[in-house]
């Protein structure tokens, strides 16, 4: 189905009404307010690799990313972290466990933000130290709640984590930062049960305005982290929850990134690259449709603009599918199906041509788009 934003208006079942939050920046990405949701991810490699890191980066920004986190576990990585940030694309986050220095020292290095866990980083007297040095060099900070490092006193008054301990956490750490002035910041809440992530993220939502952080955490490897985080964090947006999002999954950084805007294209709330509408093939297909789908997910994996594209392998579903997509193709028979453009049947093409004139078309297409959006 198409995801032109301006169907929204005669079609209301399809709007969501995002919770409204103090807009924040993180480095020259606006996060909350009325800012696109941003989608974040996190390298893998070891942060004293710079190269290994920054090619990480570079990946993840080439797939769109907005924002990236890199953990700085000791004194190397914070030096590390310098030259990383000043090759970088996109925002920096430093994320910090343990040790209140190298928050200062990874403030120090220019990351743009610094992501700190309440449970983990210490008294007050160190936490107030790492807001002086976000303060002094322009960074703003991520309160990072974990359902799996809560801290001693509320698992004591709670018995065991639950979102009331979660949300009670994140408060407690507002109130530090803003009896220190500092109001940069945004917060989560998360933890590997869908339910409990969801649970202390309604809650959070009602009790700040700050902006939200979405993500279910140690989500497991890429089908089944895609498919948690699919639920948790696709109905919690849905709700209208969430002002930037990272999909936690063990697998390569580039696929948090692929997960993250699918999730956002999918309900319409973010519109980047192509959106393929294809079938899942059955007797009647008139081409190989998922050797095809494959192939141009590949083909078109360059391509920015949002474009609408439906592959559907016979006349059952894929005229009313075109209807609604820029480029559409719906197989047919005798070796050929029949080919739609903004909707309208077009020309007839055979199957053995098939990927390469689709390639062409939605290529034709971005080039239309980006021009007219140059004019504008």
């Amino acid at each position: 189905m198409s995801l032109n934003p301006s169907l929204n208006s005669v079609r209301p079942w399809r709007n969501i009404y995002r919770r409204k939050s103090r807009m924040i920046h993180v480095g020259n990405v606006p996060v909350g307010g009325d800012a696109p949701i941003a989608v974040q991810t996190m390298t893998n490699t070891l942060t004293t690799d710079i190269a290994g890191t920054i090619a990480q980066v570079e990946a993840a920004a080439e797939a769109g990313v907005d924002i990236v986190r890199i953990s700085v576990p000791d004194a190397a990585s914070s030096k590390a972290l310098k030259e990383i940030v000043r090759e970088s694309p996109v925002p920096i986050v430093a994320d910090i466990h343990f040790h209140y220095q190298r928050g200062i020292e990874a403030a120090e290095a220019g990351a743009a933000c610094l992501r700190i866990n309440p449970g983990n980083i210490g008294n007050k007297a160190r936490v107030a130290e790492v807001i002086k040095a976000a303060k002094d060099h322009g960074c703003s900070i991520r309160i990072g709640v974990n359902a799996g490092s809560l801290e001693k006193n509320l698992l004591e008054k709670y018995g065991e984590p639950c979102p009331d301990a979660m949300v009670e956490s994140g408060l407690n750490h507002i109130r530090i930062l803003q009896d220190h002035d500092f109001h940069e910041y945004k917060i989560s809440v998360k933890a590997s049960d869908v339910f409990m992530s969801a649970a202390a993220y309604q809650k959070l939502a009602e009790a700040t305005d700050a902006p939200i952080h979405l993500g279910i955490t140690e989500a497991g490897g890429l089908v089944s982290g895609t498919i948690k985080s699919a639920i948790g964090l696709g109905n919690l947006l849905w709700m209208g929850i969430g002002d930037t999002i990272r999909v936690s999954l063990s697998a390569d950084p580039v696929e948090e990134v692929k997960v993250g805007f699918e999730i956002l294209k999918s309900l319409g709330l973010r519109h980047r690259g192509v959106n393929i509408i294809s079938c899942p093939s059955c007797a009647r297909q008139g081409f190989d449709v998922i050797e095809a789908v494959a192939e141009l997910e590949l083909r078109l994996a360059h391509i920015h603009t949002p474009i609408s594209l439906s592959i559907i392998g016979c006349v059952v579903n894929g005229p009313g599918e075109a209807l609604m997509t820029d480029v559409g193709f719906t197989g047919g028979g005798a070796g050929s199906g029949m080919v739609y453009l903004a909707g309208k049947t077009d020309h007839k093409l055979g199957n053995q041509h098939m990927v390469d004139h689709i390639v062409e078309l939605v290529e034709k297409r971005a080039a239309e788009i980006e021009a007219c959006a140059e004019i504008e």
